[in-house]
């Protein structure tokens, strides 16, 4: 099969990781999370005790070594200097912390870095940001997903119910709002979709049904998936 990039962003809760992986699934091609990257250095912040400086967590990535073990047990682990933190970046206190993260020029270069590095070397669906407007604009296919905010919390709720975290609704949405107003008006690579992205609004969508139609519009749209 030849090498094809498809590059799926939206907002947080817009459902993106769960269907960038089933679509790499389904086209046989490598899933890149970005964002559990940029989660990554947030974790490591966090358990470091790092400045939250441009300075200090932009040396933090740069010594950050970040693997994904595509065959460990569940598959797609994230691997931090050599230790799973696949279940740890996804907390409510990293949740909090990774826009603000994320928004560090220093750090986003670095994580940039790295994932075109991955993303040439093979046919590759990767989710996050700005993967359509700065890590690949000439990426083949790009979708950018979205969803309401209050589909969105919902979703991050049963999430975080379902593995046994204690949740709020309210909190989770207001948390959600702040996070699109953070990634959206950033200096850095701010959160928006790419000109000629496919919009699709997944509010009303199973994520069965998302992942079908990106496949049809890959197929659609580039020889080579």
């Amino acid at each position: 099969m030849n090498a094809c990039i498809i590059a799926i962003d939206g907002p947080a809760g817009a459902g993106k990781s769960t269907v960038a992986r089933k679509v790499a699934e389904k086209l046989g091609y490598l899933y890149l999370d970005t964002g559990a990257m940029y989660r990554v250095i947030a974790l490591e912040s966090i358990r470091q005790s790092v400045p939250l400086t441009d300075e200090a967590l932009a040396a933090l990535a740069k010594r950050t070594s970040i693997r994904f073990d595509l065959d460990g047990p569940g598959g797609n682990r994230v691997l931090s200097n050599g230790v799973d933190v696949t279940e740890a970046i996804r907390s409510p206190e990293v949740t909090r912390l990774v826009s603000q993260v994320a928004a560090v020029p220093g750090v986003r270069a670095e994580m940039v870095a790295q994932q075109q590095q991955i993303g040439r070397q093979k046919a590759v669906v990767l989710d996050g940001r700005d993967i359509g407007t700065v890590v690949f604009p000439e990426a083949e296919v790009k979708i950018f997903l979205t969803a309401s905010v209050e589909e969105r919390a919902r979703r991050r709720w049963l999430e975080q119910t379902n593995k046994g975290q204690k949740a709020s609704l309210e909190e989770i949405s207001s948390d959600i709002a702040a996070r699109d107003l953070a990634d959206s008006t950033r200096e850095t690579s701010p959160l928006r979709q790419a000109d000629d992205a496919y919009l699709l609004d997944t509010s009303r969508l199973t994520p069965e049904e998302v992942v079908d139609a990106i496949i049809a519009y890959a197929k659609e749209h580039s020889h080579a998936v």
